[in-house]
């Protein structure tokens, strides 16, 4: 019998990469997003790719002494001074650092569409990048508009549209932390509704999880408790919750005062990695081209809320249990 090759034995997302050589992983919803892409970084490294990461930055960059490479573009180092309540990039930075990996964090100020696809325009000249995989911790990013909730979509939105445009050959986005962005109103339901659009037109690469018994998940335990200890008055839920449910933690697990009175969900669900096609996810926003030729991102949100007040929104999608 002749032997055949077997689909299911190899992961769309990483297929999708197996061509290019130098990937940017970009933390889209900024804050410690970009710590959402460790997994997948080491994965890629180790596949030989040349990766390098950024961040939308929810830090004062201009209160640090971080290397100015455009007017919203900066480079973060282990050294870099200033901000110490609440840098996530130079806590990645010295993260990276002491595991011998290359330090460099590139971080975007928080801004409008316009200025920021010139900074990622910026990137990919510099460093021939060839394929961009946007990271969103929690999956508000999928959020086309006219959900029930659409959590904090400003700063997932600026990044899409940013990276949207940019002639770069593979355009990816990956969620991880499936049912985090309840706090924020997202209807998970709503959420898998679109993933199983996404999936009717191929836009949806497939979901797999990030196991404690992996190097990656090992890591990225490891990470999220080294910029714990760095900034314990404002460490990341996003993060805490993606690395709690990573150690086979279930229900309602508090691991920072900052969560104090709420309920959380953590489960298997939120170590998974959900991939897509970021084109893909694009063309189905609703209100992405409103955000065209926007400067800063008050301008990105008063959009959007002119957007919310004239859409038809859809019901929430309950999930049975």
């Amino acid at each position: 019998m002749a032997k055949t090759t077997s689909a299911l034995s190899r992961l769309p997302l990483f297929e999708a990469l197996a061509e290019s050589r130098n990937v940017l992983i970009a933390g889209a919803g900024g804050g410690f997003d970009v710590f959402a892409g460790l997994p997948l970084m080491l994965a890629l490294g180790a596949m030989g790719k040349r990766v390098r990461l950024a961040n939308l930055s929810f830090t004062y960059l201009g209160g640090t002494d971080a290397t100015p490479l455009d007017p919203v573009l900066y480079e973060v180092r282990p050294n870099t001074r200033g901000e110490d309540r609440y840098f996530p990039e130079r806590a990645l930075s010295q993260w990276l650092d002491a595991r011998g990996e290359d330090p460099s964090v590139f971080a975007f100020e928080k801004v409008g569409v316009r200025p920021l696809r010139a900074a990622y325009e910026r990137l990919v000249e510099w460093f021939a990048i060839d394929a961009i995989v946007l990271v969103d911790g929690g999956t508000d990013i999928l959020m086309r508009g006219d959900e029930a909730g659409l959590g904090t979509p400003a700063e997932d939105m600026v990044s899409l549209a940013a990276v949207a445009t940019l002639s770069v050959p593979t355009k990816l986005v990956a969620c991880i932390g499936f049912g985090v962005d309840t706090f924020h109103g997202v209807s998970h339901g709503n959420f898998l509704e679109n993933v199983a659009h996404l999936s009717a037109s191929g836009g949806f690469l497939g979901a797999f999880s990030v196991l404690p018994s992996m190097p990656e998940g090992e890591a990225f335990l490891d990470a999220v408790a080294f910029a714990k200890r760095l900034t314990p008055l404002r460490p990341s839920i996003v993060n805490g919750s993606i690395a709690a449910a990573v150690e086979g933690r279930f229900g309602d697990v508090q691991f920072t005062d900052r969560t104090s009175g709420s309920e959380l969900f953590i489960s298997p669900l939120m170590s998974m990695y959900w991939s897509f096609q970021l084109d893909a996810v694009a063309k189905r926003s609703l209100y992405l081209p409103a955000l065209e030729g926007t400067e800063d991102i008050f301008e990105v949100a008063a959009r959007i809320e002119a957007f919310r007040g004239g859409v038809q929104r859809r019901p929430r999608v309950p999930i049975p249990h």
